[in-house]
């Protein structure tokens, strides 16, 4: 359901969900990468390196990625689910999501993973080409294509395109008619099913912009105009129920259903579609109230569901491709933040700490846009204070501004602490904004001894750039 505000904001000063912390100062493991550790001196560290010199060295807010812990998940996940699928048919492939976090370099960790790169713009087409991705192995995705962005996959050689509605279907066509070429399509199918998750992020439920309805016929008759179609080839279904998902039983629906046209389309047109898409959506964890399922576990109950709906409709097994992205870059970073202000307020039954920092909605938008619940520590030290509730808020001109809605720390909290956020790795960085003129902070990537920015802070110059900086009344050419 959409966020309450006025509920977030006036909720009690203890819910009854934040767990007490036998230790303020200790970590939560699964909330963190995993070269993330914290000693006795309360310091969090990443590779050994500690926020601290991080912080005096380049400055905050600013996200902090542990890459050996990015690349090591993209690795596992394109091998169990390649394995658990290689069990019951031709196997699996993964394409990583480039809407949860890219840029050049992880395009680059995505490719070494043996991963293929789901797109939907133009921009995250050009991220990839320019890091050397294998034109096979990406996929435009969209609502709304422009014959821009269709003629810039086709000019590259992309492996698929997924054909999201009618109108798209001849000009996909035409454009590949013009160069000579047959097009790789897929088509999105609205397969009625509700994940349980935000409505924002659920996505295959019949009242939403994506794909073409199952239910009323219209998924059947546009797989029928592609495969009449010369310019086009079909090479199977794709399905996507949503985002932070950690039950299986809408994969399980979603599967039936996606098997069940393509063995309708079989009989009705004589055509073996080869590949089937179930999409992403598995869910990561933002605080102790998440409880996500291992990848190997994911894998292995998927490959059965799958091969299950296949027995029932005597269809052969086809290739499964996903499409992870929060699973991936979610839990690979934290963002680092300075605590600016303390201000302790009675909300009339109880007091509630307001704790400032120097980022907030335009690094984070989703507490405010999602609802979502993070989590947090103080990282630059140990306290023996007693654990308060506090709201972590950012400086925004919005009551909304809120990074993390309710969080133990340290009752001495104070100016100049530095905050740590896990779990900001997707969906953070590329919903981040220049609102009331803040430059979005940059990508710190941790390897090893080697620390540097994946993606550097933008500048006040970076942002002047786009500004012609005329005065009102005035020629902007002259």
């Amino acid at each position: 359901m959409p966020a309450h505000i006025a509920g977030s904001l006036h909720a009690v000063p203890s819910p009854v969900w934040l767990p007490f912390p036998d230790d303020v100062n200790a970590l939560m493991p699964s909330l963190w990468s995993a070269n993330v550790t914290k000693g006795d001196d309360g310091v969090l560290r990443i590779a050994g390196h500690s926020v601290v010199d991080l912080a005096a060295a380049h400055g905050t807010p600013m996200y902090v990625l542990d890459v050996a812990d990015f690349r090591a998940r993209a690795a596992e996940f394109a091998t169990v689910f390649s394995r658990a699928f290689e069990r019951v048919g031709p196997g699996a492939r993964g394409y990583y999501a480039g809407k949860a976090f890219l840029c050049t370099a992880a395009a680059g960790w995505i490719a070494e993973a043996g991963l293929g790169l789901d797109c939907c713009t133009l921009g995250e087409l050009m991220v990839a080409q320019r890091a050397g991705f294998d034109p096979a192995l990406v996929g435009l995705h969209g609502n709304n294509k422009s014959d821009e962005e269709i003629a810039y996959a086709l000019d590259w050689g992309i492996g698929r395109i997924v054909i999201d509605s009618f109108d798209e279907i001849p000009r996909v066509a035409a454009a590949a008619a013009a160069r000579g070429i047959t097009a790789p399509v897929m088509l999105r199918i609205t397969v009625g099913v509700e994940a349980h998750t935000h409505d924002f992020i659920a996505t295959a439920h019949e009242d939403q912009k994506f794909g073409l309805s199952l239910q009323g016929g219209d998924a059947a008759a546009a797989a029928a105009q592609i495969i009449d179609a010369p310019e086009l080839e079909l090479l199977g279904l794709h399905s996507h129920i949503g985002s932070q998902i950690f039950d299986k039983a809408g994969f399980e629906v979603a599967a039936g259903r996606i098997i069940g046209l393509r063995a309708q389309l079989e009989r009705a047109h004589g055509v073996s579609l080869p590949e089937v898409d179930l999409g992403g959506g598995f869910g990561i964890q933002y605080t102790s109230q998440d409880t996500p399922t291992p990848f190997a576990e994911i894998a292995e109950q998927l490959a059965d569901l799958v091969a299950k709906a296949c027995a029932e409709h005597g269809s052969a097994m086809p290739l499964v491709s996903f499409e992870p992205g929060r699973a991936i870059a979610g839990p690979a970073m934290f963002t680092l933040y300075r605590a600016g202000t303390v201000k302790p307020v009675d909300t009339g039954s109880g007091v509630r700490c307001y704790v400032g920092v120097d980022g907030g909605m335009s690094d984070n938008i989703r507490t405010a846009l999602y609802d979502a619940d993070y989590s947090c520590t103080l990282a630059n030290r140990a306290s023996a204070e007693p654990p308060v509730v506090v709201r972590v808020v950012g400086k925004h001109c919005e009551s909304g501004d809120i990074v993390v809605r309710d969080e133990y720390l340290p009752a001495d909290i104070t100016a100049g602490d530095l905050i740590a956020v896990p779990g900001t790795g997707a969906y953070c960085r590329p919903l981040a904004s220049n609102y009331n003129h803040v430059p979005r902070p940059g990508v710190l990537a941790v390897e090893g001894a080697e620390v540097r920015w994946a993606i550097r802070p933008e500048s006040y110059q970076d942002m002047f750039a786009t500004d012609p900086g005329f005065a009102p009344g005035t020629d902007p050419e002259e």
